[in-house]
């Protein structure tokens, strides 16, 4: 599986009712899209200049668009306030409830720009071209869309469907290497989801350069883990819950340390954690979950974090999963088995994240 992908690879899911496009070079996709629906559009980007190009190299490709419009974003920016922002910007370009929104960027502008578009005039079309690893394997797909509040990550949001994902995976070439590994950590998710092939062979590209993996094939395969997954359970009421693996963590870990620990970071520390705690409650085996560490560890992520375990644990408390006021984890049993709704003690959960402060060991 270590080859480079041809430029030509372009692979279409549809799992989902809207397409999910996956090409090296997916500008030609999106501007046919465009064209055989007839919109008038809008691009909204992240204002970093790569981004920026994409955008601007979109809405050249064909007729329609009424303005590309660039955004500061970042996780302290998805908030209300960008929304408004973007709803203000919307309405100076001329856009009402028949013009399409198309959003260029990562994770963050995923979420907002969903968001956005979902909230305008009641709602207005949105597709999202992915130019980050996170935003491709993970945050533009399965409509769940959203800002976050000062007291946690995406406490305001909507389940509305775009109706199209673009992946524009030449963009990833342009990442630095900390963006790429921030990305893995979804990839390295969906793989101890799906186990198997899938799994081994993270394993096998996990210790050569990220240039020569066949990133339009590791995105796929992601894809299509999440969609299988999504299309039976949309609004998150059951099995949905299993692609927050490591998130319940994460998310806590984000938000105690002020957002200095990014996204992928703390999902790392994330199943590194669910895996401890399904070690604790007699899920998982040593050997797996020492496996999965050891994927992690080649791939450059963390594994250890500075953040007070009180701390994180206060932050966990507005999980969006909780139940009648209980956190609920996803729990891994094997690489390839993954359990949902786990509620553990408190205190177990407090000698986990007490484990996160320290280096891991033999036992994990």
């Amino acid at each position: 599986m270590v080859a480079q992908e041809e430029d030509s690879a372009l692979i279409r899911n549809d799992d989902l009712p809207y397409p999910i496009v996956i090409a090296d070079d997916a500008r030609p996709a999106v501007a046919a899209f465009i064209r055989e629906r007839g919109y008038r559009y809008v691009v909204v980007c992240d204002e970093q200049p790569d981004v920026l190009r994409v955008a601007r190299s979109v809405a050249s490709r064909t007729r329609g668009a009424l303005a590309v419009i660039p955004f500061a974003l970042g996780e302290k920016r998805k908030r209300f306030a960008t929304v408004e922002r973007v709803h203000e910007a919307l309405l100076a370009a001329g856009a009402d409830r028949s013009t399409l929104v198309v959003g260029v960027g990562g994770g963050v502008a995923s979420d907002l720009f969903g968001f956005a578009a979902a909230t305008y005039m009641r709602g207005v079309p949105y597709a999202h071209v992915a130019t980050t690893l996170v935003a491709m394997a993970d945050a533009a797909i399965g409509g769940k869309n959203g800002v976050d509040l000062p007291g946690g990550k995406n406490l305001a949001g909507t389940f509305r469907d775009p109706i199209a994902v673009f992946a524009h995976v030449h963009a990833l070439r342009t990442l630095p290497y900390r963006s790429l590994r921030e990305g893995l950590a979804e990839i390295v998710k969906a793989a101890i989801i799906e186990g198997g092939d899938f799994y081994e062979s993270i394993e096998t590209l996990a210790p050569h350069e990220f240039w020569r993996w066949p990133w339009v094939e590791v995105v796929s395969e992601a894809v299509k883990v999440k969609t299988m997954i999504v299309a039976e359970d949309r609004l998150e009421t059951g099995a949905r819950e299993l692609l927050n693996l490591g998130h319940t963590f994460a998310h806590g870990l984000e938000l105690a340390s002020g957002f200095r620990i990014t996204h992928g970071a703390a999902v790392a520390l994330g199943m590194r954690a669910a895996g401890l705690l399904a070690l604790r409650t007699g899920r998982f085996s040593a050997e797996e979950h020492l496996r999965v560490l050891g994927t992690l560890t080649l791939l450059g992520m963390p594994l250890r974090t500075s953040v007070k375990p009180d701390a994180a644990l206060a932050a966990m408390q507005s999980d969006k999963k909780k139940r009648n006021g209980r956190l609920r984890f996803v729990l891994p049993r094997a690489i390839g088995d993954v359990e949902y709704g786990v509620e553990v003690p408190n205190q177990s959960v407090k000698s986990v994240l007490t484990r996160l402060t320290q280096m891991p060991d033999a036992a994990g």
